[in-house]
């Protein structure tokens, strides 16, 4: 990377140039050959439809291939994330459908007991296990592949909860539909930044994740009607699970079929698709595919500030999630005092709630390109509405209402959830790296999701002050994490900035030569963080 300026130490601008050279860690021990590829850095299958140097695409060209994907891996995504919601909030629905009797979770004064909360929790436990095995296993196999097989191995495990009759039967299900879920969300993030421009990713990424809304809509739907069964062989509760797990199963049969592992092995594309494809990509600078493990993009990974603020994005924001989640129903029909079906329906405006904060928030991120503070703004009605949980009493018919909306607002700090992972997809080269990243990143949201219920404790019900109070905890160090990660994201692009204007080549490369060569984020003078 040395140039003829770096050489001229006593040149003041050369000065400034070299300490900021000093101030990217990494950057100093890597040989960029010029503005040309070096092809032996190159992934062989990117290599068959990558050129030297940058391709332009047009604007029209560009959105008809946005479009062709679309159809063949966002719909997808969009599916499998629905389903894997649905599934998922099959025990909150099921909670006030006479699970808990049926399977012994009553305390003997009929309130459900602690063990209620540990269905939840040994979910994120087995992924805390699985979670790095995952990333490593996502990394270097046929992705779509893997993605449907663990479709078809949780479908099979959701219909298996109709058959438990004790929490020994409902644990052990629950377990393994962690590990088997633990696929999905990595899968996506790495999904996202293989098929789609820095640009459109934080939108991609929020169309799927906002399926958590659609699931509290078509599943506050569905089980309102599940709950009218009433005779037969199986429970409501029952009908529910199976059903649920027959579907899964199915879909995951059709995603291993109909779903691209990656632009390369695209057989549904033309071969002069495939490689823009591959192209339009370029302009990210994350790499798209590499299966050799980098050992020294481990050490990058586990040094780099980003990653850490990326798992306390998760820990601070599934901690509230996960609690809410799993004790929204009864939240709703206990704590402020609705019916049963009533509470099945007020799920339907909750799941609204959510997916028009979701995509409110990605719109605003469009409009000003300012993602953390689109995230900090979401936070505030978070702090608003438990504070009023908190605080106001639940007497009369009107407060049952201003604190159902209470509850409501509460979720908004979802936002800044979806955003962190568009983030990190965006922001982290080097797929060594990026396995890394997000194995520490979902074993931070697997441990938030995990503590998440056992805060709500069976002797606080029905106003579960403890959670509430850890909530506002959780929202205060996620405003600290957001300001403190914007700051060293901006103050990270100065240093590079300072390098180009210095005339630093690599660092102002617009052939972008150099992206496909699996460069970390920290390795690549040419990067530029969004924030």
């Amino acid at each position: 990377m040395a140039t003829s300026a770096t050489r001229k130490s006593e040149e003041a601008p050369v000065e400034s140039m070299i300490e900021a050279r000093r101030t990217v860690s990494v950057m100093d021990d890597i040989e960029l050959k010029g503005n040309h590829t070096d092809l032996d850095k190159v992934d062989k299958e990117i290599a068959k439809y990558a050129s030297q140097a940058r391709v332009d695409i047009s604007p029209e060209e560009n959105v008809r291939l946005r479009r062709l994907i679309d159809r063949r891996v966002l719909v997808i995504m969009i599916a499998t994330y629905f389903l894997q919601a649905i599934d998922k909030g099959t025990l909150s629905f099921s909670s006030i459908m006479g699970l808990p009797k049926d399977t012994g979770l009553l305390t003997p004064d009929g309130k459900v007991s602690q063990l209620y909360s540990w269905l939840t929790t040994c979910i994120y436990i087995a992924i805390l296990v699985v979670e790095y095995p995952q990333n490593y296993i996502i990394a270097r196999v046929p992705l779509a592949k893997y993605l449907g097989f663990s479709i078809v191995a949780w479908g099979t495990v959701l219909a298996s909860h109709a058959a438990c009759t004790n929490f020994i039967g409902l644990v052990t299900v629950r377990t393994l539909l962690g590990i088997f879920e633990s696929a999905c969300q990595p899968a996506f993030v790495v999904l996202s930044a293989m098929w789609y421009r820095r640009e459109e990713q934080a939108a991609r990424v929020t169309y799927w994740y906002m399926m958590n809304g659609a699931q509290q809509i078509v599943g506050g739907l569905l089980a309102y009607l599940f709950t009218l069964i009433n005779t037969g062989p199986l429970k409501s509760w029952q009908w529910l699970f199976l059903s649920y797990g027959i579907i899964s199963i199915i879909f995951g049969a059709f995603v291993f079929v109909y779903m691209p592992d990656s632009p390369m092995r695209a057989k549904c594309f033309t071969e002069e698709d495939k490689r823009l494809m591959v192209e339009r990509v370029r302009d990210n600078q994350t790499g798209l595919q590499n299966r050799e493990f980098k050992k020294e993009q481990v050490y990058d990974a586990l040094t780099d500030p980003q990653t850490w603020c990326y798992a306390a994005i998760q820990l601070t924001t599934t901690l509230p999630t996960s609690g809410l989640g799993g004790f929204a129903n009864i939240i709703i029909s206990t704590s402020l005092k609705f019916s049963v079906l009533q509470t099945q329906l007020l799920a339907i405006v909750l799941g609204a709630y959510i997916i028009i904060v979701l995509l409110g928030s990605v719109w605003i991120v469009k409009k000003t390109n300012q993602n953390i503070l689109v995230a900090l703004g979401f936070v505030v009605p978070s702090f608003v509405g438990t504070i009023l949980l908190l605080t106001i009493p639940n007497n009369t018919f009107p407060q049952h209402v201003g604190l159902l909306i209470a509850y409501y607002i509460t979720l908004s700090f979802w936002a800044a959830q979806t955003l962190g992972l568009s983030l990190l997809s965006r922001n982290v080269g080097g797929q060594t790296k990026k396995s890394v990243v997000l194995a520490i990143n979902f074993i931070f949201w697997a441990t938030g999701n995990a503590i998440g219920p056992q805060v709500f404790l069976a002797r606080d019900a029905p106003k579960y002050h403890i959670a509430f109070a850890t909530h506002l905890g959780c929202y205060s160090l996620l405003v600290l994490v957001l300001i403190f990660f914007r700051w060293y994201l901006k103050r990270e692009n100065a240093k590079r900035d300072q390098l180009a204007a210095a005339g630093v080549q690599e660092a102002k490369d617009t052939n972008l030569a150099h992206a496909f060569e699996d460069l970390t984020d920290r390795e690549n003078p040419n990067f530029r963080y969004m924030y």
